[in-house]
């Protein structure tokens, strides 16, 4: 136990990393000790002159011009210095959005939803057509639920709950609430029609229109539809939701809407787009308006986040690697194909480039140099100075603590019951596999290239780690290429990994021209290349 006692008191209170706020012009209305104790930040208003901010203290502050009392301070006076916003004292921010009044949705870490500001429409859910000058709770049709996600158009508002239902509700010109009239809805309403018995995951909306994301992949969308934003084919109006069919086959995992465009992002790190795109905020290269699911081209890398946000006409993306690209208008000039920028990050790309300068989603920064028991004991992995254990691996030791591997781990809590060893020699795996599996009971993450990660998914399995298991699949896709689809696939068949299996088959059969021309695919096992050319006739892979 004394070990364990060691490896928590190594947690110190130390400073905090400063969030980087300095490429938003607001910002230079505070002083140096101000920005130090920043944690949080959104920069909102038609002209990014509002922002909101929470300290490390969980105290939240507002400056800005003050349009239609969206500062929430009870007033409409402007303020150039930071005022701190007592309603909701105590509350912390878990997402927030803004729509152009502007108005303010944020839900707190408990999962309650707060409005105010610009009324005129009853975006703010509270039944009236007032502006809000303070924080009002909206719990009508919310009070059992926790919200998880917000999301704001123009003057509506969208919120996902932690069971998978959405709720909209304000203005509705063109069926952006999704209640299949055009009526204003004052109070939150559930949306149903396509959605009814569907567990949404993420949503967004344009200036005029919603998307929401199922479990499946699948996208749905309603709303104002005059530049295609909905994919559909068309460009009429969508009252209640609808299926973008276009996507069939496609699993879509993120969401983002701009002004009038919209950008999706797939498992494989694809990005599709379509809607509005005379600034080229499709990055296909034109200024043409799409109404269907085009592919966008962000260098051979495989992309990991999306940005966009309704009061701009700018697109961005990061990749694996972690560059940074952004397209569309860029301090008024058109960018009509992804261009790769020197930013390590999408925030700033709307900082820097965006009309106005405002913040795509709620800036955060997590506590860096005081260490939490989980980072402590991150840092003990493999020190042989506070070890008690050392396993023999292909001929290296890497070093480990008994009471912690007997806490993370079933196999280790009887095998080390009775064993007074300090060295135990292991010959089953190889060496990189084995320390990823004794890491990762120290960090709860791996970080091992796609071919290694199959290793451990078979010692995952043969230790019955489900997590791990997971972990090691989530790895495997996003390392998946034609040269080793193959290999991956057989993998996830020999280890019965259902998900993987089905994501690798996908893979293949969208890039089979190529597969069937690799190495991999010419040494296939033999029951697995009849199973595998079965199942492809079976999902049409070989019609004409």
């Amino acid at each position: 136990i004394s070990v364990v006692l060691k490896l928590y008191l190594q947690a110190t209170l130390s400073s905090l990393k400063m969030l980087d706020v300095g490429k938003w012009p607001i910002f230079s209305l505070c002083s140096e000790e101000e920005l130090q104790l920043i944690r949080q930040a959104c920069v909102f208003g038609s002209a990014g002159n509002e922002v909101l901010y929470t300290t490390v203290n969980d105290e939240i502050f507002v400056l800005g011009t003050n349009c239609c009392g969206c500062l929430g301070l009870g007033d409409v006076q402007s303020t150039i210095e930071p005022r701190r916003l007592d309603s909701l004292s105590g509350k912390k921010i878990a997402c927030l959005s803004y729509g152009s009044g502007p108005h303010i949705v944020l839900a707190t870490t408990e999962g309650e939803v707060f409005t105010w500001g610009h009324n005129a429409y009853s975006q703010l859910g509270n039944g009236t057509t007032n502006h809000g000058l303070v924080p009002c709770h909206i719990s009508t049709n919310l009070s059992n639920k926790q919200v998880i996600e917000v999301a704001c158009g123009s003057y509506h508002s969208l919120v996902l709950t932690s069971d998978g239902e959405v709720f909209a509700w304000g203005y509705n010109n063109s069926g952006q609430v999704g209640s299949g009239s055009t009526i204003n809805q004052p109070i939150p309403r559930r949306v149903t029609g396509c959605l009814q018995n569907k567990v949404v995951v993420t949503i967004a909306c344009g200036q005029m229109c919603c998307m929401a994301v199922v479990d499946s992949g699948e996208v749905y969308v309603w709303g104002y539809n005059g530049n295609g934003q909905l994919g559909l084919g068309n460009s009429g109006n969508q009252p209640t939701p609808c299926r973008v069919a276009a996507l069939q086959g496609i699993r879509v995992q993120r969401v983002a809407c701009g002004y009038a465009h919209t950008l999706v992002l797939t498992d494989e790190g694809q990005v599709y787009a379509w809607g509005a795109n005379s600034y080229g905020q499709l990055g296909t290269g034109n200024k043409s308006n799409q109404s269907y699911p085009t592919p966008v081209t962000v260098e051979k890398d495989r992309i990991i986040e999306i940005a966009a946000c309704h009061s701009t006409h700018t697109s961005a993306a990061k990749t694996q690697g972690g560059h940074v690209y952004m397209w569309g208008q860029c301090r008024g000039q058109s960018v009509i194909l992804p261009h790769l920028t020197h930013f390590s990050c999408t925030d700033d790309v709307f900082a820097c480039f965006a009309t106005p300068a405002v913040t795509w989603r709620l800036l955060s920064v997590e506590p860096d140099d005081h260490l939490t028991v989980a980072e402590s004991l991150k840092r003990e992995f493999d020190n042989p100075d506070t070890a008690d254990l050392k396993f023999l691996v292909d001929g290296k030791y890497i070093y480990a603590h008994k009471v912690l591997l007997k806490i993370r781990c079933e196999h280790f809590r009887s095998s080390l019951e009775d064993n007074e060893d300090d060295i135990v020699e292991m010959s089953e795996f190889s060496y990189p596999v084995y320390r990823a599996f004794l890491e990762y009971l120290y960090t709860d993450s791996i970080s091992l290239s796609p071919e290694e990660a199959v290793g451990l998914l078979d010692l995952a399995t043969f230790y019955r780690e489900n997590r791990l298991k997971k972990l090691c699949q989530q790895t495997i896709k996003q390392g998946i290429c034609e040269e080793n689809a193959i290999a991956l696939l057989s993998a996830a068949v020999k280890y019965d990994a259902q998900d993987l299996e089905e994501f690798c088959f996908r893979f293949c059969i969208n890039h089979l021209t190529v597969v069937t021309q690799t190495s991999g695919f010419a040494e296939m096992d033999h029951d697995l290349l009849k199973n595998f050319i079965s199942k492809a006739s079976r999902v049409g892979a070989f019609k004409n």
